[in-house]
């Protein structure tokens, strides 16, 4: 059988493109290819379920349209699935008089991303939405939410089910060629054809990228791992919604933050390491030959050069409790080593170009027989069906 399109990669993402593409075109033989034994167990199950307003994003930027469509986008499909979610607001807070700046600037990018309501919060009003909390300024953001993405791809999944289209889980890509006009990619259990191959791999989408295209060559997924604690149920009391710090400009990363989490508990962190094999969850995680590509990558010689300072940071926060602790108490003082729990960790595919840019913007590329979603990082869950029916558009102009 030959299908009209098959997708690599069951995350968010796969299954958003997938359902976009047969609610405008149900007629089309589509096929999800996903490695794991269950869907969306990568970037979307370790995600830390917020709902992202569009604040930090570049106005214009594929970030900034997709996560304000998406986040509508996301809102209904939630009310229409009956998929539990809260839209709880969060403040951004300022702890140093430096940030004030950076505060003000953030906060006139959302205004400019159509963020109403939106504003500058006295301290005062500051201590009404999050008691515990202290710095020297704030803004209050009533857009943003949490919900479980995990569930969200999980009701992706069945509604493809449903018009229709087919998923083949334990189906790992291993190579891809090209015959009179038709890919076929071999898997671990078995070949499939295709008019069209959807990459949307994560944390391997540069490998996939490059089975099927071997002009990308240009640009590398590095794996930075983001380690969360958790406050024990009796301290959850001290966070009653989402709590961010200013973010650093020059760093894709929003800095330590507290996040009240959909599916119960309250989560601080997460930090920013580099995670020594793709799918590094812990620290004894290593894979020697992915770590190599990683160090060998002449981009991330030249990151490592730039932001040494901050990324030794981050790795003393991964060893030291303490550090991480002093860390959350800029924001809430009254944190103690002693309130914090294990918490997991996530993995961010995090494309790097071979000049050292860390791709800020979403990346998504077209050759003559796929569509290549090479970066997408938070806040992709929840933009997932906007950028869905980006690379859906695409797809549906090859039919």
């Amino acid at each position: 059988m030959v299908y009209d399109a098959v997708i690599v990669g069951g995350g968010i993402v796969g299954l958003a493109t997938g359902l976009k593409i047969l609610k405008s075109r149900p007629d089309l033989k589509i096929a999800i290819l996903e490695k794991e034994a269950q869907l969306a167990q990568h970037q979307t199950a370790n995600n830390s379920g917020v709902i992202h307003s569009g604040l930090y994003y570049k106005p214009g930027s594929l970030k900034a349209t997709n996560c304000i469509n998406g986040y509508h986008e996301l809102v209904n499909f939630c009310q229409e699935e009956k998929i539990p979610f809260e839209i709880t607001g969060k403040v951004v807070v300022a702890t140093r008089e430096e940030q004030k700046p950076l505060l003000e600037t953030l906060l006139n990018r959302g205004l400019q991303n159509g963020l109403t309501g939106t504003r500058k919060i006295t301290l005062e009003e500051l201590k009404e939405y999050e008691p515990y909390c202290t710095g020297v300024a704030a803004i209050h953001v009533p857009q943003t939410g949490i919900v479980d993405y995990f569930q969200v791809a999980l009701a992706y999944g069945r509604k493809i089910i449903q018009q229709g289209g087919a998923i083949f889980l334990e189906h790992k890509a291993l190579g891809i060629s090209q015959k009179d006009g038709i890919s076929h990619i071999e898997t671990s259990k078995g070949s499939f054809q295709a008019k069209l191959v959807i990459n949307c791999a994560g944390l391997y989408s540069d490998k996939v990228a490059r089975m099927n295209d071997a002009g990308v060559n240009d640009v590398k997924i590095i794996p930075f791992r983001g380690e969360y604690y958790k406050l024990k149920k009796e301290r959850e009391f001290l966070v009653k919604n989402l709590i961010y710090p200013v973010p650093d400009p020059n760093f894709p990363f929003l800095g330590v933050h507290f996040t009240r989490m959909k599916k119960g508990g309250v989560e601080a962190g997460p930090n920013a390491v580099l995670a020594f094999q793709r799918e590094g969850y812990k620290k004894s995680q290593i894979n020697l030959g992915e770590l190599a590509e990683t160090l060998a990558w002449p981009g991330f010689q030249k990151v490592a050069g730039k932001y040494w300072k901050t990324g030794f940071g981050e790795l003393y926060r991964s060893f030291s409790k303490t550090a991480f602790t002093k860390a959350l108490q800029e924001l809430i003082p009254e944190i103690q080593e002693s309130d914090l729990v294990d918490g997991g960790a996530g993995v961010r595919a995090q494309a790097c170009d071979r000049t050292g840019g860390l791709l800020d913007d979403f990346a998504i590329r077209e050759s003559q027989y796929a569509i290549n979603v090479l970066n997408a990082p938070s806040p992709a869950a929840t933009s997932s069906l906007s950028i869905g029916g980006t690379v859906a558009e695409m797809a549906l102009k090859r039919f």
